[in-house]
């Protein structure tokens, strides 16, 4: 628990700095027009997220993630390639997320997400990364999207963080669904 408040107020300081230093990022939140898709699961039930990738390339598939119907920040995947370990992303649908720890990773010291029983693949994660290399096929999340490319990784994951924790008890029931524009 003091560790939690610790990186909470870690959190809260780098915030405050980035602000300070008039960082341009596109945070603003934003309402999903498919509002309806982020109703799917039971309202008042737990906490949904809603992942529409949008634009694909060769080398990445780029989206918006939204948390109860705001958007939150920009996402970056491993193109489709029939749902291969550590080169495809993952296929649309809903699945159950958790919170993964930092003492549960040997390779990511900060509170993360884990995508729950995905066809075929283990630790599907929402982390850090910039570029869809450092995907092997998990959820990068950013701000200030280019293509192939996400900047400000890591003040997005703890934005996402940040915003999860916000929503209390509900968080023990995070729903996510994953739809291809």
């Amino acid at each position: 628990m003091i560790k939690l408040f610790k990186w909470l107020i870690k959190l809260i300081q780098e915030l405050i700095d980035h602000q300070k230093r008039n960082v341009r990022v596109s945070t603003q939140k934003t309402q999903v027009k498919d509002k309806a898709a982020t109703n799917k699961f039971i309202e008042g039930k737990g906490v949904n997220l809603l992942l529409i990738r949008d634009t694909f390339t060769e080398k990445s598939v780029m989206g918006e993630l939204f948390i109860n119907g705001e958007r939150i920040c920009d996402t970056l995947e491993l193109p489709w390639r029939d749902n291969q370990r550590s080169v495809s992303c993952i296929p649309a649908g809903e699945y159950k997320v958790r919170f993964r720890y930092p003492r549960e990773s040997a390779t990511r010291d900060y509170l993360h997400l884990l995508i729950k029983d995905v066809p075929n693949r283990d630790y599907i994660l929402f982390h850090r990364g910039n570029s869809a290399k450092d995907s092997r096929g998990c959820v990068l999340v950013g701000f200030a999207n280019q293509q192939d490319f996400v900047g400000n990784s890591t003040l997005a994951m703890d934005l996402l963080m940040k915003e999860l924790i916000n929503c209390g008890h509900a968080i023990k029931n995070i729903n996510l669904i994953i739809k291809n524009k």
